[in-house]
């Protein structure tokens, strides 16, 4: 009997999101990025969905990782944090792609600074998911697996 492979989700965690459950954690809670990535990984896998995980502070290294997987996996989960407001390289990368995006925040960004008010990414990806923290992510990977 030939076993199937399992549909595959890139998660790209942006700039600063490392530092989850040291920075700021009235805003972004107690969770670590390693546990965050854990718990998806056990959400995805009760749905036959393997997860990879994928942080760094370089916009750049966050487009390369997006065009490198972008024909390996059936959908993106992103958090592009700061690079939200900036990055029209990331933008870009994100409206190239032909696979369903989620982007999630952990904070309502448009109850935020204003600054924070503005996505570039938002018109790229196929639905947002903010302020729920941690869940964000979670309700962003079920949005994302329903869609594949």
């Amino acid at each position: 009997m030939k076993k199937s492979f399992p549909k595959k989700i890139l998660v790209v965690h942006g700039p600063n999101l490392n530092k989850l459950g040291k920075r700021n954690p009235s805003l972004y809670g107690n969770v670590s990025l390693k546990k965050l990535n854990l718990l998806l990984k056990k959400t995805a896998a009760l749905q036959k969905c393997l997860v990879i995980p994928f942080q760094s502070n370089s916009e750049g290294r966050l487009v390369d990782k997006i065009q490198i997987y972008s024909h390996t996996v059936q959908g993106i989960l992103i958090n592009p944090a700061a690079y939200t407001h900036t990055s029209v390289a990331l933008r870009d990368a994100l409206l190239d792609l032909s696979i369903p995006i989620v982007e999630v925040h952990m904070t309502n960004i448009y109850r935020r600074e204003p600054f924070r008010r503005h996505s570039l990414t938002a018109d790229a990806v196929s639905g947002q998911i903010v302020g729920f923290g941690v869940d964000s992510y979670v309700y962003g990977l079920n949005a994302l697996l329903n869609m594949i």
